[in-house]
């Protein structure tokens, strides 16, 4: 097999909301680092599939021996931006006992009778796995600073208590990465559309999504301050172009193959006899 077109520079490099971040700089149409275009983008995709599901294999391996390290991948975005394939399309190919997968849903009756926190404490990966979340925390921040649900103090704490969340779950054995999904309102409007033209998407079609449109430019505003307020060194924001799905794709895939190999994997070594053992298994 040919081998498909790379990245000419680390997504997890060019795509890190450093100092100086401005999210209305970002060009959610653009392909930072990849010269390649969609069938590039897919072959690449489907490429690393078997490098990511070996470290995954690694990951839970090391965890049936005592290890410790897991890894959490956050997904925020707009309505439509695509997370459910980066879902499907990126951790698909994974083992599913491996994977942890939480859509975070508007806080329950219960839960709202306890701090923001309380829900998404209960929901982290435990050591071995890949755990996803489809929204997250930064829903307290987010729809809450945009329609003024929280107070300015409130919001500030939150984003205080989320930094020492993500700097527990580090000191714990957690790799966080932090993905915004960034996409054009423009891109957005064409997607509503093509839910209501497509009878097999048309149930994904929501007429909130058309109501929280009017709100978009707070939402730039509240997805700026929230990077701004909670990227940290253990826990990094990556912002996403993700008007071209299959760049999103294959950043976001990167993105945790650079994780996974930072967690410096190994296969555990049982302690067996393995001559003993084969001549046991030959005998049986």
């Amino acid at each position: 097999m040919t081998d498909a077109v790379t990245f000419e520079k680390r997504p997890s490099e060019i795509l890190i909301a450093g100092k100086g971040f401005k999210l209305q700089d970002c060009n959610p149409d653009s392909t930072p680092g990849y010269r390649g275009d969609k069938s590039d983008g897919e072959a690449l995709l489907a490429q690393l599939d078997g490098r990511l599901t070996t470290l995954q294999e690694k990951l839970f391996a090391e965890s049936r021996f005592g290890g410790t390290k897991r890894i959490l991948l956050i997904l925020q975005a707009m309505d439509t931006a695509g997370k459910g394939g980066i879902v499907n399309h990126v951790m698909g190919p994974m083992n599913p006992q491996g994977v942890q997968l939480k859509s975070f849903k508007a806080p329950t009756p219960e839960e709202k009778s306890y701090d923001f926190l309380w829900r998404i404490e209960k929901a982290v990966p435990a050591a071995g796995m890949v755990g996803v979340f489809d929204r997250s925390h930064y829903e307290d921040v987010l729809i809450h600073r945009v329609h003024r649900w929280a107070s300015p103090e409130e919001l500030e704490r939150r984003y205080t208590a989320i930094n020492e969340f993500e700097a527990r779950q580090t000191a714990a054995g957690t790799k966080v990465v932090k993905v915004m999904l960034n996409i054009s309102r423009d891109e957005q409007k064409e997607r509503l559309l093509a839910r209501l033209d497509d009878e097999t998407k048309l149930w994904k079609y929501s007429s909130n999504d058309v109501k929280e449109r009017a709100f978009w430019s707070d939402y730039v505003d509240a997805y700026q301050k929230a990077i701004e307020r909670t990227h940290t060194d253990l826990a990094p924001w990556y912002v996403v172009p993700a008007n071209k799905k299959w760049y999103a794709r294959i950043a976001v895939q990167q993105l945790l193959l650079d994780a996974l190999e930072g967690l410096h994997l190994e296969w555990p070594v049982p302690d067996l006899d393995v001559s003993m053992e084969r001549d046991l298994v030959e005998r049986s």
